[in-house]
């Protein structure tokens, strides 16, 4: 499928699938004419590459990861190295500092809407 056609089913930019490609992340044949030409199995790719991404992790460690992850191209390829792994787990404890972080901002949050949406109370009260 042509560089259009993937953008428009994975709902990422042609832009995008271009730095994925230099990044490593992503590989299309070319046609006689020099146009990209993925494969079908590249819409899974793209999607895992948004969650990667999304996750946050760059694209050094996406391209390092993506070899030791079963995708619909057949793989995994790799093993996961033992330093990629705690580098996963330590990405994994950041992630989960932040949903707790959020949670208590999101209760912070709540508790001041309420108090301002009392009758008789106001913030200024408080």
């Amino acid at each position: 499928m042509r560089i259009g056609e993937l953008a428009r089913r994975t709902a990422v930019s042609e832009r995008s699938l271009r730095y994925y490609e230099q990044q490593g992340l992503l590989t299309a044949d070319r046609t006689a004419g020099g146009q990209r030409d993925y494969p079908e199995w590249a819409v899974d790719r793209v999607v895992r590459i948004q969650e990667l991404f999304a996750a946050g992790l760059h694209s050094k460690k996406i391209a390092r990861l993506l070899p030791c992850l079963r995708d619909a191209d057949g793989g995994p390829s790799e093993i996961a190295t033992p330093q990629l792994v705690t580098e996963l787990i330590a990405e994994q404890r950041r992630i989960d500092r932040t949903i707790i972080e959020l949670t208590t901002s999101r209760d912070v949050l709540g508790e001041v809407i309420d108090a301002a949406s009392e009758p008789s109370g106001s913030l200024s009260d408080r």
